[in-house]
């Protein structure tokens, strides 16, 4: 007798297929028409959200030359300070910047820095982008992420955060941005 139930569940379903396909393969005019508007409209600009400016001071540079993923640099970051409306921070040490050199003159940040704010919270914050060499230093586009613990500042981990900055000297800026 159980078979007999499974024979009916397969032939429903065997019979109630071609259904499906048949309302599938023909959306109504107005489904269509919808697609097509939507085909047609303008994609939609990102907003944005200024977050803040960080400085940094960056201290020793050790060259790892010529290994299989490029040649590496890794700079120390020796101290700073992240200013914005809803987060004044200090940056703590041991904090750096792992940088791959690409054979096309461009470099690829990779750095990693803990944020400690002024009522004492600790935000790990972490970010790669690519980098160009200007005539005063570089020119840097970063997408920053941010991971705390602490719930005053949870609506850091839920964002993605945009960066335009450059280097000066050992003077590394960024404006953060939020991408809405």
């Amino acid at each position: 007798m159980r078979v007999a139930p499974a024979l009916l569940v397969g032939l429903g379903l065997t019979t109630s297929a071609p259904l499906a396909l048949v309302q599938t393969s023909n959306p109504e005019p107005a489904t269509t028409a919808a697609r097509a508007q939507n085909a047609t409209e303008e994609p939609r600009s990102p907003a944005f959200e200024y977050l803040g400016t960080l400085r940094v001071e960056t201290g020793t540079r050790t060259v790892v030359e010529n290994g299989p993923q490029g040649t590496r640099t890794i700079v120390q970051v020796i101290g700073g300070r992240f200013e914005g409306p809803r987060v004044k921070a200090s940056v703590q040490t041991p904090a750096g910047d792992w940088i791959t050199n690409r054979t096309d003159g461009s470099y690829r940040p990779d750095v990693r820095l803990t944020l400690k704010t002024d009522d004492g919270a600790l935000i790990l914050g972490t970010y790669n982008g690519i980098g160009q060499t200007t005539n005063t230093g570089a020119s840097l586009r970063i997408a920053p992420l941010f991971e705390t613990g602490d719930s005053r500042y949870v609506w850091l981990t839920r964002m993605q955060a945009v960066g335009v900055g450059e280097r000066v000297g050992t003077t590394v800026k960024y404006d953060f941005y939020a991408l809405k």
